[in-house]
């Protein structure tokens, strides 16, 4: 019963957080008598550069769907790429009403119409996840050098009430500190004699990435894989970027706000299904810092969100709707 309801919880819960956020944006904008200019720059949006980040998602996802045939080789399975795809897309739109469902649920998919074990794919979708993690961190540590002077001036609104200000140097120490505490502290973790549930589970986290790590190293073609990879990430942040084209308050926002906001907003997708209420607030949050109103920072964030959304809503449902049919057909006419 009770783990019944942890599970309830699990997945009502980013869905009401994004229904208050919601609530919250339209709130704040309404307080502040701006839904007018909101639904103005619905209006006045070029929508073509929307329509062009939209292509491009669709090859990053092509991309992600290529790559995974790179992880499964090894294994001695070579999937049919459509139905790579179709399970891709379909894992995307369950993550949509269910977070963190995605993964498992396109390595069902592949495993009901290719006939491989559930936990070879499960092995290998870790592999992958490994490797984005790897680009996401990467992107994180460019933000702060390219945000350096936005998270100082951060930092000293937050403590130099206390503390007084703090220099660059002191900065650069902080961010140090923090990073190096963090990673002694899973090391710490992970080598923990421990019974505790949580415990386990954090360990078990980190023994899947370390050994999704060795398995990129052991792959026969690791440097396609690692291609893919860049070129997945390389087109997420170029289909965030053209959207700044589609308003004209957008355009004028430099290249490190474009990929502040791009990496803030990815991490905000994780808060609630799909990122519904949080991806806007969170662009909206960083384009403010560079002058760009909140109407206009909002309907951004909303633009980008309800395109990406609608083009997973579709290509998800086509997934779903055709992959039997087209396993079906495919196979019959091989036979």
């Amino acid at each position: 019963m009770k783990k019944h309801i942890l599970t309830t919880l699990k997945i009502l819960f980013p869905l009401a957080l994004g229904l208050y956020l919601v609530w919250y944006f339209y709130k704040e904008l309404k307080a502040e008598d701006q839904l007018d200019e909101l639904f103005s720059a619905f209006g006045q949006a070029n929508y073509f550069w929307v329509i062009l980040s939209l292509f491009i998602a669709t090859l990053s996802h092509l991309s992600r769907a290529w790559r995974w045939k790179y992880t499964l080789e090894p294994l001695g399975y070579k999937p049919d790429f459509l139905n790579s795809f179709f399970a891709v897309m379909g894992g995307y739109l369950i993550n949509m009403a269910v977070p963190r469902l995605g993964e498992l649920s396109r390595c069902g998919i592949l495993q009901r119409y290719e006939k491989i074990p559930f936990e070879k794919l499960l092995g290998t979708v870790i592999a992958e996840r490994v490797a984005d993690l790897i680009i996401l961190l990467g992107t994180i540590t460019a933000i702060v050098f390219l945000q350096y002077d936005v998270i100082q001036n951060l930092l000293n609104e937050i403590i130099s009430e206390k503390l007084g200000e703090i220099s660059g140097p002191a900065v650069i120490v902080i961010l140090l500190v923090l990073f190096a505490g963090g990673i002694s502290t899973l090391v710490f973790v992970y080598k923990l004699k421990s019974s505790n549930k949580f415990i386990l589970a954090v360990q078990k986290i980190i023994k899947g990435i370390l050994e999704g790590i060795a398995a990129i190293y052991t792959m026969k073609h690791k440097w396609y894989f690692l291609a893919h990879t860049v070129f997945i990430w390389f087109a997420y942040l170029m289909m965030f970027y053209v959207c700044f084209f589609a308003l004209p308050e957008t355009t004028s926002v430099p290249l490190e706000g474009v990929f502040t906001a791009f990496g803030l907003g990815g991490l905000a997708i994780a808060l609630t299904n799909g990122g519904i209420g949080a991806y806007p607030l969170a662009i909206q949050v960083i384009l403010l810092l560079y002058d760009v109103d909140k109407a206009t920072g909002g309907a951004f964030g909303w633009i980008v969100w309800a395109a990406q959304t609608a083009m997973i809503l579709v290509l998800g449902g086509l997934s779903f709707a055709v992959i039997s049919t087209y396993n079906s057909k495919y196979r019959h006419a091989r036979s």
